[in-house]
């Protein structure tokens, strides 16, 4: 009767344990960041660490649907290896999945770590001083540019902080 009676002790406790577990919060990379606001916040440490690691893949080739540094790279997978690879979170795939993840940010507010979506369609990580990493189109590298170019002045610009 003592051995039962453990038993289902155990058993209560395993349970209440269990359905404890699943009424807390999920982790963030559980979390689905899809749409709007992000379920969770880059600290200036990991966006710093994420602006390091993209300067890092300068150099690589573009390839169109690339997100490795072995197959090259397109503007979203570029954004997608880096935050993963340095903050665990799994971004959307797709600039315009990318464009409505996190928060708007005022151009006067952006910090390095946050997104640069373009007019044309493109993306890229800003890095500080003026100047994003991105992967252009086909032919091209992975490369550090300034937006002050006359180039990319000259396009409409939007900013989302993940």
């Amino acid at each position: 009767m003592t051995v039962l009676k453990s038993f289902c002790l155990c058993a209560g406790v395993g349970l209440l344990l269990l359905l404890t577990g699943c009424a807390s919060s999920p982790s963030v990379q559980s979390r689905s960041p899809f749409i709007g606001k992000a379920s969770f916040e880059i600290t200036p440490a990991q966006a710093a660490d994420l602006t390091i690691y993209a300067l890092g893949l300068v150099g690589t080739p573009y390839r169109y649907g690339g997100n490795t540094p072995e197959s090259g790279f397109d503007c979203s997978g570029l954004i997608g290896y880096v935050f993963k690879a340095r903050t665990g979170i799994v971004p959307p795939r797709t600039v315009s999945q990318l464009s409505e993840w996190g928060q708007s940010v005022a151009r006067v507010d952006i910090r390095s770590g946050d997104l640069i979506f373009f007019g044309d369609g493109h993306a890229g990580i800003y890095v500080g001083d003026n100047r994003f990493v991105h992967a252009p189109s086909s032919g091209g590298d992975v490369r550090l540019d300034s937006l002050n170019s006359k180039y990319w002045s000259a396009q409409r610009l939007a900013y989302r902080r993940p």
